[in-house]
């Protein structure tokens, strides 16, 4: 079961898509979304939608991740192909999903999404429709306060 609202996060560490050490302090509301596999149709569509909101996330102060089993080189291509400005954090051993308990499936992470705050779990989204989701986090920061509408 992955991890549920109200529970501390871990400290993560990951290289993202440019080789750089990434350890997110999740102090600021975070968006950490798990999704199976870089350039298949489905992630390929959460993470353009992600990447379309990015700014408004980042306006809002909210931090944006995506992470999957897939290594840097992996990231590297499908950011570059996609144009992602967010990071993409590489996780191969499947330590960091292990860490939130994400359900793993011939190696690949569930698609399954966290906002965090404080340092504290204070949503999930699991077994997530890619098409809409990015728009619907927002949504949900917005309603639950988390960040301001304007």
């Amino acid at each position: 079961m992955v991890l549920s609202p109200g529970t501390d996060v871990p400290t993560i560490r990951a290289e993202n898509q440019r080789g750089e050490p990434v350890q997110p302090g999740f102090q600021r509301p975070t968006v950490l979304f798990f999704y199976p596999a870089d350039d298949t149709p489905g992630c390929t569509i959460e993470a353009n939608q992600f990447e379309t909101q990015a700014e408004q996330f980042a306006d809002a102060g909210v931090e944006l991740y995506g992470v999957s089993t897939d290594g840097v080189a992996s990231h590297r291509e499908f950011a570059e192909k996609q144009d992602l400005s967010f990071d993409l954090l590489a996780d191969p051993e499947g330590r960091i999903t292990a860490a939130f308990d994400v359900e793993l499936t011939d190696g690949r992470a569930g698609r399954t999404t966290f906002v965090i705050a404080q340092e504290q779990v204070v949503g999930v989204y699991e077994r997530v429709a890619p098409d809409g989701h990015a728009a619907n986090v927002y949504e949900d920061l917005v309603d639950t306060g988390l960040v301001s509408a304007d």
